[in-house]
């Protein structure tokens, strides 16, 4: 099967475990998706992340650890919203001052820069602008 946008697939599979209360999740692996799944780590909104070799060793498989609080009934997702910005049919670019801030700084916004993929605040200290791949609150 191909997929024609994998970083929205990467995201509404994330999506999808969560509605169902997964707590591991899986998809094929790429470099991009590594990076945000990296700064999510760091951002906090999932535990930890991993590559893995398939059963299939002609490709590595991605495997995200969700990260929820609460006990078992009451248990609620760190994560409540992803949303792709940029997309392959139409790409979305903005300066350094035109980054938006998500939920007034609770969340954050994935941007593609020529110094590599970083936090929306963290391209402002750096001074650079780029694509705009997702937000994530």
């Amino acid at each position: 099967m191909s997929v024609n946008d994998p970083i929205a697939d990467m995201l509404t599979r994330i999506r999808n475990a969560i509605m169902a209360g997964k707590t591991v999740v899986s998809m094929p692996h790429s470099k991009m998706k590594s990076e945000i799944a990296r700064i999510l780590k760091e951002e906090g909104f999932i535990e930890s992340y991993e590559v893995v070799d398939s059963d299939n060793s002609s490709y590595q498989n991605l495997r995200i650890s969700l990260k929820y609080v609460g006990e078992r009934r009451e248990r609620s997702s760190v994560l409540s919203g992803l949303e792709r910005i940029s997309r392959p049919g139409r790409r979305i670019y903005t300066r350094k001052q035109d980054i938006p801030w998500v939920l007034s700084g609770l969340g954050v916004a994935i941007v593609s820069t020529p110094k590599g993929l970083m936090t929306g605040q963290r391209a402002r200290q750096l001074n650079v602008g780029g694509e705009l791949i997702c937000k994530v609150w």
